[in-house]
């Protein structure tokens, strides 16, 4: 398989002090066999990029739990008690962004924008040290374009390529964080042969995948 990476070779990347996004949504579509590799290559000071830290025992829970993460971007954090217990106890920065803006700036990061604007968070805690900016004479949030040294994703199905299908809800976040990456790496839960997947079919396009896990 031509991007094929193993497990023993994809942890030997990992590095202290990484930003990384995950996809996936409350587990849901959460690639859990590399959140295994870096639970057990020990890495930490990591910043995570997702929608939220899903339950302490499941998907990224699980880096929180072990205390491998030094900051959180992500909308909510409501169904994991220990990302706000650490939180409180100032052991986790937090940084939240609503669901629709986190989206729009991981789009800009992947697309090389300089930011988005938007009225979501005005009046709130949210719009804290960001700049606002005014477009005929409507007060916008600047809110800046998102990026990672890694983008870990979950394809429902995919082919040697790295061209992938997500299946209902599975897909999320991932075609966005699949292009707002240094490296992207994807586990897939069936992978079938070159040419099975039709063209109009593909989700994220195999150009964007560096890494297979195998």
């Amino acid at each position: 398989m031509k991007k094929a990476i193993s497990a023993a070779d994809l942890a030997a990347k990992f590095r202290d002090g990484m930003t990384i996004m995950v996809g996936g949504f409350l587990a849901n579509g959460t690639p859990e066999r590399i959140i295994d590799e870096l639970v057990k290559s020990g890495v930490k000071d990591l910043t995570i990029i997702a929608n939220d830290t899903s339950f302490p025992d499941k998907g990224l829970g699980r880096l929180v739990a072990s205390k491998q993460v030094k900051k959180v971007i992500a909308s909510h954090i409501g169904t994991n008690k220990l990302t706000g217990e650490q939180m409180n106890a100032g052991e986790l920065e937090v940084e939240f962004s609503p669901q629709g803006t986190l989206a729009e700036r991981v789009r800009a990061g992947g697309a090389g924008l300089g930011g988005v604007l938007t009225q979501t968070g005005i009046g709130t805690v949210i719009e804290e040290g960001k700049q606002k900016v005014s477009v005929d004479g409507v007060e916008y949030l600047l809110e800046k374009p998102l990026r990672a040294d890694f983008a870990f994703i979950k394809g429902s199905i995919g082919d040697e390529f790295g061209n992938l299908v997500y299946l209902g809800t599975t897909q999320n976040f991932q075609p966005l964080m699949a292009m707002a990456a240094d490296c992207v790496v994807a586990e897939i839960e069936k992978l079938v042969p070159e040419g099975d997947i039709e063209p109009h079919a593909v989700h994220t396009s195999g150009i964007f995948v560096d890494y297979i896990l195998q």
